[in-house]
């Protein structure tokens, strides 16, 4: 075997795995730790089992396994083996399992003792895939309670050791340094007026024309590495292009991985899939387009949809260290290097990003109880945990106390999301089992089928389809559909069952959607979202679509998969998920509550007709919302209730202030609303419900501090305005004050009342908050200006000695004379 720089600290590694049950392995690229750690475990004493090694993607998981057996002279499948979804190599013999985490995490369900199982071995912990966090979260509470024996060890080359330790009781972290090859870097720069595959082209030339050796791109996702792949085979002819990514037949990665039988110099282009654990023989020159592409739940839309951001600068210290794997290399970056630091440092573990529903189906099924509980390096998000059981809920799979149902049990069962698995488990009771099974890999595997939006054209041309992916697929889908028939026993065959529309409708309930237009291209969804269609699709003439897939934002998303169902179809299948509803809306231009009854399915109304008897307690639920939106200026409030409120106000008495009266609207306006569609109350029946509120010692603290009106010496009331901004006023006819040589105040504090005074005509003439000083102050001045247009009145020198009195000077000297 040759010696890796991983061998110099196997020995320290051993010894604490022979010590304890638990280590953190830091290693950078090149160093063996994914290839070289598991063999050396067998023999351990206390090795007595398999061991088995998680790796984030099926790719690296084979190539792992190929490169162990081939070090010990052998084949896959003997002492070294491994498990993917769609490939499997295993035997009674083998004792080093790689597997992909998703498998582990199903393994540990079945299993929680892992029996036989000696070690777990989570290799490139860094990435932070939400299987690994889940899958470590629970080898170590099964190691805590039930396997004290069980070895733990986490590797990454780029690994916080500390948080991770932390977490493992009794870890020991260990570093190993690795070989140091140089790595030069060549900052080319952006070229925003070309497209990513135009720019890639151009420095894949140019790193072939400067450089020797195979060189390796990376692009963030499948139809950019095809269309570059077109471009390079046009302008550098003799070169062998590969492809790299998930969904290249494993024929086609071998042959990205290993050098060329025939020493023919290549050209790899690859996903963010030859990130880490893999090493490509033969590449010492590394092109990256800086993006990366990564699945992100929309929370809104309840989809998940690939984003494509800037790689971070882990990401690109990992995608340069591929050309140094092996000796001296070169990493061309197309960005500037003064941009570099502005990238995020690390990409956000999924745990932050992912849908959780899969994550909480599992946890209940673990019966944990109280997953904050357990050993995670950044815990489930409480909102993203309580939608997630709150979708799971909807299918069935938990109960009211957020217990896994036997429908749950049988869901996680399956090797899917939980929405897929209520699908498979669906069409098992309907005879159905087959189709759904292909239907869920169909949506799982990028590129069976071909491409395009129609998923029945993929599904057709997946069946027809005889290469190697497309037959282990189609065996992966039998068994799926066997699982779930044992699930539902007594249902077998595929005889009359749904179509698949009607399939996918139960699993994405609330993603049927129905035309906005006839063009077909703008769509609403039962879940009350939009989306949108390619005009050039099939399915652009369809009355229903049921949609699998759609990227971008939660507004307007493309629909990237779906499937078309008829009003036949709809009426048949989903007859169940329709409903009628009373519907209220306001009409703002006609300020009335309008009833309707609507016939929908979710958010898609089927027909509406007026409702001529709505409840009457949602009626007033609405137009008190009005009024919390508008205001209490909404409604017709009269000048009493106004000064009621006021008056409140000045006292500081609680109860009748304005925000107070729209938090508790439902208390003194609803009764008012009975039998209403509108605002249109009386004014009086407002003001004494207002009144009403106030018991009687409110309203004798009222009168006390806030009278109502002022009375005159003259005898005549007049209501004190406390609205106006110069405080409380009044405005009464001068005349009515003679006699009056203090000024009037109100409350406690006796303050000033503003006086408002008028002529016999109701004009003003002075407004004053001290009275003796305008009687004898500019009352002169008035009493020249008044004499002349109101002759018939008194306008005596000294009011204040007068009787007061409105009367005109002949009736009111007659009056004394009586």
């Amino acid at each position: 075997m040759t010696d890796l720089p991983i061998h110099a600290v196997l020995p320290e590694l051993l010894a604490a795995l022979a010590s304890g049950p638990n280590a953190v392995l830091i290693a950078p690229p090149g160093a063996g730790k994914t290839t070289a750690l598991a063999p050396a475990l067998l023999d351990q004493p206390w090795c007595t089992g398999t061991v088995i090694v998680l790796s984030p993607r099926r790719v690296a998981a084979r190539a792992a396994a190929e490169r162990m057996a081939q070090t010990l002279g052998e084949e896959p499948g003997e002492t070294i083996g491994y498990v993917t979804r769609l490939d499997t190599k295993r035997s009674g013999r083998t004792r080093v399992v790689v597997m992909t985490e998703a498998i582990f995490v199903a393994t540990i369900l079945s299993d929680p003792e892992l029996s036989g199982v000696s070690a777990v071995l989570f290799d490139e912990a860094h990435e932070r895939h939400l299987d690994s966090d889940l899958g470590l979260a629970l080898a170590l509470e099964a190691q805590g309670v039930l396997r004290e024996d069980l070895r733990v060890v986490v590797m990454s080359a780029t690994l916080d050791g500390a948080r991770f330790s932390a977490l493992m009781p009794g870890a020991r972290v260990i570093e190993s340094e690795g070989k140091a090859h140089p790595l030069e870097i060549r900052w080319l720069g952006a070229s925003p007026q070309l497209r990513t595959d135009q720019a890639m082209a151009n420095a894949v030339v140019q790193a072939w024309q400067e450089q020797t050796g195979d060189i390796l791109g990376f692009l963030p996702g499948v139809r950019d590495i095809e269309r570059t792949a077109d471009l390079l085979a046009q302008r550098l002819p003799s070169a062998l292009i590969l492809p790299l990514h998930g969904q290249v037949e494993p024929a086609g990665q071998r042959a990205a991985i290993r050098r060329d039988a025939q020493g023919r110099r290549r050209i790899v282009l690859a996903t963010a899939i030859a990130e880490t654990s893999l090493t490509l023989d033969g590449v010492c020159v590394v092109v990256d387009a800086g993006l990366s592409r990564r699945a992100e739940f929309d929370k809104v839309a309840g989809v998940t949809r690939l984003v494509t951001t800037r790689a971070s600068q882990a990401a690109a210290a990992q995608r340069a260290g591929r050309a140094a794997r092996q000796g001296p290399g070169v990493a061309y970056r197309l960005w500037e290097e003064a941009a570099h630091a502005g990238r995020a440092a690390f990409d956000p573990p999924e745990m932050l990003t992912s849908d959780l529903a899969p994550l909480a189906l599992t946890l209940a099924q673990w019966g944990a109880g109280d997953p904050a509980q357990m050993a995670w390096i950044d815990p489930p998000p409480a909102p993203a945990m309580a939608a997630a059981k709150a979708a799971l809920a909807a299918l069935g799979a938990l109960d009211g106390e957020g217990r896994i149902t036997a429908h749950g049990r049988a869901m996680a069962r399956l090797p899917m999301e939980p929405a897929l698995a209520h699908m498979l488990l669906f069409a098992a009771q309907h005879g159905a089992a087959g189709e759904a099974a292909r239907l869920a890999l169909l949506l799982q595997e990028r590129g069976l089928g071909g491409s395009g939006e129609d998923l029945a054209r993929r599904y057709d041309r997946w069946r027809g389809d005889r290469s190697a992916r497309a037959e282990a697929s189609r065996k992966l889908a039998a068994r799926w559909a066997q699982a779930a028939q044992r699930q539902v026993p007594g249902r077998a065959g595929e005889q009359d069952g749904p179509p698949l529309g009607v399939l996918l409708a139960e699993a994405f309930p609330d993603r049927i959607a129905r035309p906005r237009a006839a063009n077909g291209e703008e769509w609403l969804s039962s879940g009350g979202r939009g989306y949108r269609l390619d005009p050039a699709s099939p399915l652009v003439t369809a009355r229903w679509l049921v949609i699998g897939d759609a990227q971008g934002e939660a507004k307007g998303a493309r629909i990237m998969a779906g499937l078309a169902l008829d009003d036949e179809d709809v009426s048949q299948w989903l007859a169940h998920r329709m409903e009628q509803r009373h519907t209220l809306t306001w009409n703002a231009q006609e300020r009335r509550v309008e009833a309707r009854l609507e016939r929908r399915l979710g958010a898609i109304v089927l027909g509406k007709a007026p409702d001529p008897r709505p409840d009457p307690a949602e009626v007033a639920a609405l137009l008190i919302e009005v009024v919390r939106r508008e205001g209490l200026d909404a409604l017709p409030l009269g000048k009493a209730a106004r000064a009621l409120i006021e008056r409140a106000r000045y006292a500081g008495l609680e109860g009748l202030e304005p925000q107070t009266l729209l938090d508790e609207a439902e208390d003194w306006l609803a009764p008012l609303l009975k039998g209403h569609r509108d605002l249109d109350l009386p004014a009086g029946r407002l003001h004494e419900a207002l009144l009403d509120r106030l018991d009687w010692n409110a309203r004798s603290q009222l009168d006390r501090l806030a009278p109502g009106e002022f009375r005159s010496p003259a005898g005549t009331t007049h209501a004190i305005d406390y609205a106006h901004e110069g405080g409380p006023a009044v405005e009464l006819r001068v005349q009515a004050l003679f006699g009056l040589d203090r000024h009037p105040t109100i409350g406690q504090t006796h303050q000033p009342l503003l006086l408002s005074l008028t002529s016999p005509a109701g004009r003003p003439i002075q407004t004053t908050a001290d009275l003796p000083a305008f009687w004898r102050g500019s009352w002169r001045d008035v009493v020249k200006d008044m004499k002349g247009r109101y002759p018939r009145h008194r306008w005596p020198d000294q009011p204040w000695a007068e009787d007061p009195s409105l009367k005109t000077r002949n009736a009111f000297e007659a009056s004394r004379k009586k």
